[in-house]
């Protein structure tokens, strides 16, 4: 073994090459790599709570949408009839679903938009304001933040109150009149919506504010400082480089809008209490409420199509940004 050894450390040896040792050669197997068992046990809790949250619910409502669950069944014990994709057929066919969704999409849109491009406003702008604004606005933000939507939607709904609001009040003081006297903001669909829109916007701004601004300071400033001086203007400076470098950030913020406003819920139903047409202002957090009072099965696939939507959107937005990436 050692006349071995002497021979492995006299042998010739060209520059950035070893020769193998001769306990390598003798065909020793390779050591396996052991399982890495502390990340899981550190990801366990967590996976353990979206079984129990998310995935059993999941499959529990998935199961439901095919079966003829009612309250009638449950009180007297029967068990469910399987019905196939009659649910399905009724929610499109037979229901006012086909008008809440519409409505729903359309709400979405334009509260999405609204809360994309303000933010983004709100955030050039704090980057341009000094120390103490930039503090006193960022208060701001984070106290509407703050707010619980429903406490939000209560005050809001004061602010409209038919005979006490704030805004009919200065509507009639501004145009000397008292036309707006005793008007109600919610009994019209058009303008519960602006309401609505008006709430649902004024709380979500701050947050894409926060991660806009955050993003903005991502762009090099000497990229910028070149572009001005190769007489690039604002709005191209802000399309040409500031929009590709916030492309992720843009893309999340617009992912997490798209799904927390297709599921808007409390203030829809604060709302309506106050005195907005349940039957014209449904959207699809209320309507799978109040549907879910009665036919589970129904319900259920409505719930269905809702996840199968949200995530449609979510993996449109995600691919394409991805796309964008790699070209």
């Amino acid at each position: 073994m050692s006349a071995t050894l002497t021979e492995y450390d006299a042998a010739p040896r060209t520059p950035g090459t070893r020769p193998p040792r001769p306990d390598a050669a003798a065909g020793r197997a390779p050591k396996k790599k052991k399982f890495p068992f502390a990340p899981w046990m550190l990801l366990a809790p967590s996976i353990v709570l979206l079984a129990v949250m998310v995935v059993y619910p999941t499959i529990v409502m998935f199961i439901t949408s095919f079966t003829d669950l009612e309250i009638k069944n449950k009180m007297l014990d029967t068990p469910a009839n399987f019905v196939g994709f009659d649910n399905y057929l009724e929610v499109f066919t037979k229901s006012d679903f086909p008008a809440v969704l519409a409505r729903s999409l359309g709400l979405m849109v334009v509260l999405t938009v609204l809360i994309v491009a303000v933010g983004m406003l709100i955030a050039l702008l704090m980057l341009r304001l000094t120390k103490g604004w930039r503090l006193l606005v960022s208060v701001g933000l984070l106290l509407a933040w703050a707010m619980p939507p429903l406490s939000a939607t209560v005050v809001w709904g004061w602010i409209f109150d038919t005979d006490y609001g704030l805004v009919n009040w200065v509507l009639n003081t501004l145009t000397g009149t008292q036309d707006f006297r005793g008007h109600s903001w919610l009994a019209n669909p058009w303008s519960f919506m602006m309401v609505l829109v008006i709430i649902i916007v004024w709380q979500s701004i701050p947050f894409a504010a926060f991660t806009f601004y955050a993003g903005l300071g991502q762009v090099p400033d000497e990229v910028l400082e070149a572009s001005q001086l190769d007489g690039a203007n604002g709005r191209q400076r802000f399309r040409l480089i500031v929009l590709p470098y916030m492309r992720n950030v843009l893309t999340a913020v617009i992912v997490l809008e798209t799904i927390w406003n297709l599921r808007i819920f409390t203030q829809v139903y604060a709302l309506q209490q106050q005195g907005g047409l349940v039957s014209e202002t449904n959207v699809l957090g209320t309507y799978l409420f109040r549907q879910g009072l009665g036919e589970f099965g129904v319900t259920a696939a409505i719930g269905v199509f809702m996840v199968i939507l949200l995530m449609g959107i979510s993996y449109y937005n995600v691919r394409s940004s991805l796309k964008e990436e790699e070209a």
